[in-house]
């Protein structure tokens, strides 16, 4: 399976000159736990940063900073890591862990962001896949017992 099957096609973005409080705003209103920094290129949105509830805590609320001052750009992790949508589940699952992430951007060919893989995506398809082979052994059994009385 690959990431692009996996994936959260519906990514909130923002500009990196949007403020803290915009992305505040904006994860409480999708229910996400973090924001994909984009800029725009050739017409493509391309990622350049992430910036996550964590980051909003650690880097403007505790030091007791201005939300409506300091912006995305200025709090975002500078480097950002993406995967690409034709890389397999088993790849990214890889990735996230060499990385220690929790949040991937999924690309296209050309760099631009479609999707968003997490954590949380990769343990639901793990779960299901776990439950589904759970089935295969109660079956297994049933039918042994139906067959071999």
């Amino acid at each position: 399976m690959t990431v692009g099957e996996i994936c959260n096609r519906e990514v909130i973005v923002i500009q990196r000159d949007e403020t803290t409080l915009e992305a505040a705003k904006l994860m409480r209103q999708y229910h996400v736990g973090a924001v994909i920094v984009v800029e725009a290129q050739n017409g493509r949105q391309i990622p350049i940063g992430i910036v996550t509830d964590r980051d909003l805590v650690v880097e403007v609320l505790a030091p007791e900073l201005d939300n409506t001052v300091i912006t995305v750009g200025d709090i975002m992790a500078p480097e950002i890591f993406t995967i690409k949508e034709n890389m397999t589940t088993y790849e990214a699952i890889e990735y996230m862990r060499r990385k220690t992430i929790r949040r991937l951007p999924v690309v296209d060919d050309s760099g631009e962001l479609v999707g968003m893989l997490t954590l949380d995506d990769v343990l639901e398809l793990l779960s299901s896949e776990l439950q589904d082979l759970a089935k295969l052994v109660r079956y297994e059994q049933r039918k042994e017992i139906r067959h071999r009385p």
